[in-house]
């Protein structure tokens, strides 16, 4: 009888302990169970192995700290992984490997604690949800039809880090961690210029020298700041230069809002426009006047003087610019320049080495279309099917087409027009959702910022006709999708300034 007494007060005082202590007691046991395992694999000697347990750690630890694994994103994304192959393009790849893994760990940490809290989508703009089904498009139309390669390869490409994006819109990120963020990318406007006139002076003599070993290679191109490039190979200096025009944007609609003083204003400013100046991307004298048509049109009615003065300076910047670019390129002459351009965009002359360009790439798409597949003609051939460098499918049918010039002829070939018309869905809702902000009044700094985005994705509408940079190039990928998630946020912000009127 006692010793049954003894042991139901244990088991009831073992119940008090798990009740009070449960929690804490698991994760003890569980914490004492990983280390005998990983001290066990750590003991095989086997790198694989210990690979994968080091991976599995920091991976768990993502998934529990989502600011940190942003940072981490956004700074090795940022500032290391366009520079890392100009001396260790081996490296790099890998680099590249595990900021994608940690866009993923995002991704699901964010979904996660969604799912757990569902309050937290109660203030989603449809953009967020039209960007969710275009991924739940992508994988689902990749599952019925790209090979088990061409869908992982495609689906990390498209999406390795879309978690930024969707990380920002559901969880509770504070304005000051909104103002860390933001000093971040004014950090990335501020070392575009070492780093481009590095590679100017530095890199662009060598890769003069070796022009002839290296057919193909245009010297200049190596001139794109952290964004990406190789020694002798291509490298996205439009992608760098769109980045400055965009931060011009941001600086722009800021001091319009005396968001910034005029000192910091003319400081930031100099550093967005100066590497301009050093590259050859022909495209800025279509983005700069864009820009600022998206910031000031609106305000040619309520400030005509003021919105007039604004689009003065900005047809003159981008005269500069031309000039500039002229310079760079004296062994042609103005009418020569614009000709071989107009032949090498929309006439018959292949875009580098490929048969199509840009305007012929997508009218062989449409060429191939017919009643004999409209699966092809709304589907596509599903995600990676078109990839030239890893040889998907359709790249395989038509080698050296280039049938993924372009990201909008990507998106044609392996997500048909549905997938297409689904990818810039999310682009117009995006700017019609930055444009009602930008209308509402909900304070300056949204005001400000919305503007800023809205010129930014004016900018991101034209390029997937542009560059493909929007389905593989990380550093430019993780520019779009912040400035999807900061939007998304910005508009959740709004909604509680509402609430509280």
């Amino acid at each position: 009888m006692i010793f049954s007494q003894q042991l139901q007060a244990g088991a009831g005082g073992a119940l008090v302990f798990l009740e009070r202590y449960g929690a804490e007691a698991l994760i003890i046991l569980g914490a004492l169970a990983a280390a005998v395992v990983f001290g066990m694999v750590a003991a095989t000697g086997n790198l694989l192995l210990a690979g994968l347990a080091a991976g599995m750690i920091v991976g768990l630890l993502a998934f529990a700290n989502a600011a940190i694994t942003l940072w981490l994103i956004l700074f090795l994304g940022l500032f290391v992984a366009g520079l890392a192959p100009i001396w260790a393009e081996g490296l790099s790849k890998k680099a590249v490997w595990g900021i994608s893994v940690l866009g993923l760990i995002l991704f699901l940490s964010a979904a996660s604690r969604r799912l757990l809290n569902p309050a937290s989508a109660e203030k989603q703009p449809l953009f967020i949800w039209l960007a969710l089904v275009f991924v739940g498009y992508a994988l689902l139309n990749g599952a019925a039809q790209s090979t088990l390669f061409e869908l992982a390869s495609g689906f990390k490409r498209y999406f390795q880090v879309m978690g930024v994006c969707f990380a920002l819109a559901w969880l509770s990120f504070s304005r000051a961690d909104m103002d860390r963020w933001v000093r971040l990318f004014a950090a990335l406007v501020i070392v575009q210029l070492p780093f481009a006139l590095y590679e100017l002076l530095r890199l662009v003599p060598v890769r003069e020298s070796l022009q002839y070993a290296y057919p193909g290679m245009i010297p200049i191109d190596v001139v794109a700041g952290t964004f990406g490039a190789t020694r002798y190979a291509g490298g996205a200096n439009a992608e760098m230069a769109s980045f400055l025009v965009i931060a011009l944007g941001f600086l722009l609609a800021r001091r319009s809002e005396k968001l910034i003083s005029p000192r910091h204003f003319a400081l930031l400013g100099l550093f967005a426009l100066t590497p301009l100046f050093l590259g050859e991307t022909k495209v800025v004298v279509i983005f700069l006047p864009l820009m600022f048509v998206t910031l000031y049109g609106r305000e040619l009615l309520r400030k005509p003087h003021l919105a007039l003065l604004a689009l003065v300076v900005g047809a003159l910047l981008t005269l500069g610019v031309a000039y500039a670019y002229l310079q760079l390129v004296k062994a042609q002459s103005l009418s020569e320049m614009l000709s071989d351009t107009m032949a090498y965009n929309m006439g018959d002359k292949g875009y580098g080495g490929y048969y199509l360009n840009r305007l012929t790439g997508l009218l062989f798409w449409f060429q191939q279309q017919g009643l004999h597949d409209p699966v092809s003609f709304f589907f596509g051939c599903g995600i990676g099917s078109a990839h030239d460098a890893t040889g998907g499918t359709i790249a395989l049918r038509y080698p050296g087409f280039g049938v993924s010039l372009t990201a909008l002829s990507s998106l044609l070939w392996e997500q048909g027009l549905l997938g297409s018309m689904l990818f810039y869905g999310v682009l117009v809702s995006a700017w019609l959702t930055a444009g009602r902000l930008r209308a509402a009044r909900f304070g300056r700094r949204i005001m400000a910022d919305a503007a800023g985005i809205q010129a930014a994705l004016s900018i991101f509408m034209i390029y997937p006709v542009y560059r493909s940079t929007l389905l593989e190039g990380l550093p430019f990928q993780i520019l779009f999708w912040s400035m999807l998630g900061y939007l998304a946020w910005l508009y959740r912000e709004s909604q509680r300034a509402e609430e509280a009127v």
